[in-house]
């Protein structure tokens, strides 16, 4: 059986592959603050024309990823005190990288197959609002 952090590591890499599919670029893996660390920081040019330029957004992305779900979902994973480092470790990012455009934080969820194949991926967009 693959250790915790395996596990981590297998569906961030997952997530990636999975957003830049649908169009975002990476620009962070694993970024660390004070707070803790960011799986993901991707942009996405999702947000339309603003003042006739491409305004994209800063998405910070939260990776959940369990073996199979016979003990909770990814999702019962996210908590209040896990989003309130999510949001700090955002804060933190926005300041330290002087971004001025808009942001948006994201969760990605994944459920393996025993075999550690994708059982399920769910993209969760703006949880924090």
């Amino acid at each position: 059986m693959a250790e915790h952090n395996e596990i981590g590591k297998i569906g961030e890499d997952l997530a990636r592959k999975y957003l830049e599919k649908e169009g975002y670029k990476t620009l962070e893996q694993n970024y660390k603050t004070k707070y803790a660390e960011i799986d993901l920081v991707c942009e996405s040019a999702q947000g339309g024309l603003l003042f006739g330029k491409k305004n994209k957004t800063l998405v910070f992305v939260e990776v959940r990823t369990k073996v199979g779900e016979n003990f909770g979902s990814p999702e019962d994973t996210i908590n209040k005190d896990k989003l309130w480092k999510v949001l700090q470790n955002a804060k933190s990012y926005t300041a330290f990288s002087k971004w001025q455009g808009p942001c948006r934080i994201d969760a990605v969820c994944i459920v393996l197959k025993p075999d550690f194949s994708v059982g399920r991926l769910t993209h969760h967009e703006n949880i924090i609002s």
